[in-house]
């Protein structure tokens, strides 16, 4: 750990292990339990794991780190020398993730400046990169990790609305869109929540409607830097992440990362994501 301050997020940023490592981030797993058993992410239980088991139909859900969780994580830190530590999570009206950090920070040996990024994946991840840029002040890594994250645009299409309306993530009226109507809607992450951005009539409309609409996005910023996520289809991520690349000239990098086994029992096999934030 380099530097007076460390940096802790949660699985559902979706970091690619590069970057997490480049970041030098301390990253808590979340749990899914499979037809009742509790696994950890990325710990005891992969995404290919987990699209195995959606596809089999097993009963899948998802849980938060207690606070005695958090506790570890930051005693962990601090007996490696931080001197404050900044804790960046998913959105509180997705998790309750942000609540068990707040709690654990409140007997935590160092100050915890703990940040509700309001978002998730690499509208997260990003926000965590942001933050380890500040190894030398805790507060002013915080602000530029609630920064990025308040400046990013996180868009995504799925092939199926069942899961996120099986998990409470998605409203009644948004998922009658993909039922009754027969709609395929893009969705986005906007002050937290997940909400309806456009509707289309396919799938691969959808997907093609993320793309413009995240080629517009980068289009308007000066050093835009872009993620794009995939649940089994790295070959879709891909695809995605070059036409991004061949419409943007201008875009800083693109990373491309499977999302967290807790984000894609959410989502559901046939994730097609993009996120976009200042570099």
């Amino acid at each position: 750990m380099a530097g007076r301050v460390a940096v802790v997020t949660d699985s559902t940023a979706s970091m690619p292990a590069v970057l997490v490592e480049a970041a030098d981030v301390v990253v808590v797993p979340l749990q899914v339990i499979v037809d009742g058993t509790p696994h950890q992410e990325g710990v005891d239980l992969s995404p290919a794991q987990l699209v195995s088991a959606l596809r089999r139909g097993a009963t899948v859900t998802t849980s938060q780190p207690g606070p005695e969780t958090f506790a570890r994580a930051y005693a962990r830190v601090a007996a490696r020398g931080a001197r404050e530590i900044v804790s960046v999570h998913i959105s509180a009206d997705l998790s309750g993730t942000v609540t068990s950090a707040e709690l654990a920070a409140q007997t935590a040996g160092v100050p915890v400046h703990v940040v509700d990024s309001r978002t998730v994946g690499m509208g997260l991840g990003l926000a965590v990169a942001a933050a380890a840029q500040h190894r030398d002040d805790g507060a002013r890594a915080a602000r530029a990790a609630a920064a990025r994250a308040h400046g990013s645009t996180v868009l995504f299409a799925v092939d199926t609305l069942e899961h996120l309306r099986r998990g409470g993530r998605l409203g009644p009226v948004a998922a009658a869109l993909g039922t009754v109507l027969g709609m395929r809607p893009v969705l986005g992450v906007r002050d937290g929540r997940i909400e309806v951005v456009d509707k289309v009539r396919t799938s691969a409309r959808a997907r093609d409607r993320v793309v413009s609409l995240t080629v517009e996005d980068a289009r308007r910023r000066r050093r835009p830097v872009v993620a794009v996520h995939h649940l089994g289809d790295p070959d879709l991520a891909a695809d995605l992440a070059e036409r991004i690349e061949a419409q943007v000239p201008a875009v800083h990098r693109v990373h491309v990362a499977e999302v967290s086994a807790v984000v894609g029992a959410h989502v559901g096999p046939g994730l097609s994501a993009a996120v976009v934030a200042d570099a």
